[in-house]
């Protein structure tokens, strides 16, 4: 399938009551969707609420305002009090839609779409207006919709035909214009089969929420349904603006029905104000794209012969290795052990963990009759395997094991992105096996932990100690801590992550002997500090934009020598650093000039440039310039080694010594 850019000329212009038409003409399998969508979602009020109740709410300013419960809404309340841009609202630090009425006294927040939440929401609700538009005007069989890291997708198959991304973007904004009402219901798996009886690929797509809680969230927009998985705006005219950026196949599933399926992927905006300065934020970012850098710097690449697996050369191995080793200091001083574990598994290991009925879709697997192997996609289950291996004592407890085993998940080729969304990867992975009076002094350790890993005390990558509650995000083994790291640009990516874990303990009968001589169960718990190594250096790369501080940089100092009998010199000095295991390099082309040496060592970002010719080389000293271009003058090699190493030793970010 081909998808066509063409201008913004109306070629298939059509007036405002045609879009309008089109959304009122629904097919006969439409319609019954409709009418039992209306039936499931007639649910009797939540457990609790009390219609008609006074409430008192509290706003985050610190004003009070009333309600009614069961009446009121946050919209309403925005628009009193005058709040402009609200496009989501946290209920006493739940998630909470505008339109959704309030049930009992409550603290109130209203978030705009410059916070990640209203970001979300603002894109989830554009992808179900791309998705009505491409069903209803493009006549497409829309598989599923959502929201990615970078804005909103629509997986849909359209047979001999190719649609035109201005042609998409325009009927969109014409769509969001008419003011449809979105609204959502949660479902059981059984109405979802109705629901969907006519469409086994959306079926089986929507059935795949089903594995990350109870019910799965479903929505109506105009004469469309489909699946959401989180709260939605109140009506489409809150989206004044589209963006569709590309389209890309992608793959659903193994199972025939889901061939030939494109994904549309696009950005929404309330506003053309937003859409500005997301159109800047994007320009920034692709000054920094961490897959730039990493051609530039000849860090790492990608092939069609493993798609989705980095290949990392030495400069990029170097950084790789420079975090594993980093993290490996601090598993030291904590009391935490490596662990080794095999990467292929019997599938029997994942039907005893839970994974293979929730995952298996997500995993590589490998037969070898009678059995069927898989890679694995995580440590936990592995580690599961070792602590049962022999009785256990209280005294023994906590176990901290640590594990940086490759890892292997089956993700879709559409949602593959340099190395933020990779096939094979490395966390530094860790599990905690501790009595439950342990745990509060476990998950303490653990924020420290993270609180001390940041890159540098002058980083921008800081941790954030603002913390909000997250009721109900899809924790696969139970509740959970993630730590959100705010990026040089303004971007928040999640890495770091705590959870706590009473399942497995139970699915594998792990237990200890306790100090009353009985059985007990352990808590288990799954930490990662920096998370996937692969999506923490893209992050990192983005950050310092290819400016790496000196203690990760892949290239530490060149060495220029001036002359010719100040070559060899030269070279002593290279030997030298790189015997102290620093990334040194000579630059010996007798065909440039100084200045150009200079001039390309500070575009390959080298920390530092020496010079040396015949008077540092009688001296023992070399002439010391700055990335930036600052010169430091002339020192000693033995001082400026040792300043060196104490600068690589702190992991500080500053650059002068």
């Amino acid at each position: 399938m081909i998808l066509a850019l063409c201008s913004r000329r109306a070629v298939w212009h059509e007036p405002l009551r045609s879009a309008l038409r089109s959304y009122s003409e629904a097919s006969a399998s439409r319609t019954e969707r409709l009418r039992l969508f209306e039936a499931f979602s007639k649910r009797p009020d939540r457990k609790g609420a009390e219609p008609g109740r006074e409430l008192s709410i509290r706003l985050v300013d610190g004003r009070r305002v009333k309600g009614v419960s069961g009446v009121t809404t946050p919209l309403q309340i925005a628009q009193d009090t005058r709040v402009k841009g609200a496009v989501v609202s946290k209920v006493s630090g739940a998630l909470w839609e505008l339109s959704r009425p309030l049930e009992a006294d409550c603290e109130l927040q209203l978030l705009g779409f410059d916070s990640t939440e209203g970001r979300e929401v603002v894109w989830r609700t554009g992808a179900c207006v791309l998705a009505g538009v491409m069903e209803t005007q493009f006549g497409a069989q829309v598989c599923r919709e959502g929201v990615s890291d970078t804005g909103l997708y629509c997986d849909y198959r359209l047979d001999n035909s190719s649609v035109c991304l201005d042609e998409v973007e325009r009927r969109c904004v014409e769509a969001a214009a008419l003011k449809l009402p979105v609204t959502t219901a949660r479902l059981s798996a059984h109405q979802l089969r109705q629901l969907f009886q006519d469409d086994d690929v959306r079926l089986q797509c929507a059935e795949d929420e089903l594995m990350l809680g109870d019910g799965v969230g479903v929505y109506r927009c105009g004469v469309c349904v489909g699946v959401c998985s989180g709260p939605l705006l109140p009506h489409t005219s809150f989206l004044r603006s589209f963006k569709m950026l590309q389209v890309s196949p992608v793959t659903l599933s193994s199972g025939p029905d889901a061939a030939g399926v494109q994904r549309i992927m696009g950005v929404s905006f309330p506003g053309e104000r937003e859409r500005e300065r997301w159109e800047h934020e994007q320009e920034e970012a692709k000054k920094r794209d961490h897959r730039r850098i990493g051609k530039e710097q000849e860090l790492f690449f990608f092939n069609d012969v493993s798609p989705g697996s980095c290949f990392f050369l030495p400069k990029g191995a170097h950084i790789y290795n420079t975090l594993t080793d980093f993290i490996k200091s601090e598993y030291r001083r904590r009391g935490f052990s490596e662990v080794v574990t095999p990467t292929l598994y019997s599938t029997s290991l994942w039907q005893r963990s839970g994974h293979w009925e929730h995952y298996s879709e997500n995993m590589f697997t490998v037969t070898c009759e009678p059995h069927t192997f898989a890679l694995k996609p995580m440590n936990c289950p592995a580690h599961c395997v070792m602590y049962e291996q022999r009785v256990r004592s209280w005294r023994e407890l906590p176990l901290r094991w640590a594990d940086f085993g490759a890892l292997h998940r089956n993700e879709h080729s559409g949602a593959l992105g340099g190395l933020t969304r990779v096939r094979r990867f490395c966390q530094d992975d860790a599990h905690i096996f501790c009595t439950p009076e342990q745990l509060e002094e476990e998950m303490t350790a653990c924020l420290d932990f993270v609180r001390s890993v940041r890159v540098g005390e002058e980083s921008a990558v800081l941790f954030s100690e603002h913390w909000e509650l997250n009721p109900g995000d899809g924790a696969f083994y139970g509740p959970k801590i993630d730590i959100q790291i705010r990026d040089a640009i303004g971007r928040q990516h999640q890495c770091a992550t705590i959870q706590l874990d009473f399942q497995l303990p139970i699915r594998f009968n792990l237990e200890y002997v306790g100090a009353d001589g009985q059985m007990h169960r352990p808590v288990m718990v799954h930490r990662a500090v920096l998370g996937s190594l692969e999506r923490m250096i893209a992050i990192l790369a983005e950050n310092f934009g290819g400016k790496w501080p000196f203690w990760l940089s892949p290239a530490q100092v060149m060495v220029l020598p001036v002359g010719d009998g100040s070559e060899q010199y030269g070279r002593d000095v290279v030997q030298r650093l790189k015997e102290a295991g620093f990334m040194a390099d000579l630059d010996d082309d007798h065909g440039s000039t100084l200045n150009k040496k200079i001039r390309s060592a500070q575009l390959s970002q080298y920390n530092y440039i020496f010079v040396v010719g015949e008077k540092e080389r009688q001296n023992g000293t070399v002439s010391v310039r700055m990335r930036g271009g600052k010169q430091l003058g002339q020192r000693s090699l033995e001082e400026v080694m040792t300043s060196l190493t104490e600068l690589r030793e702190s992991r500080s970010n500053q650059e002068h010594f």
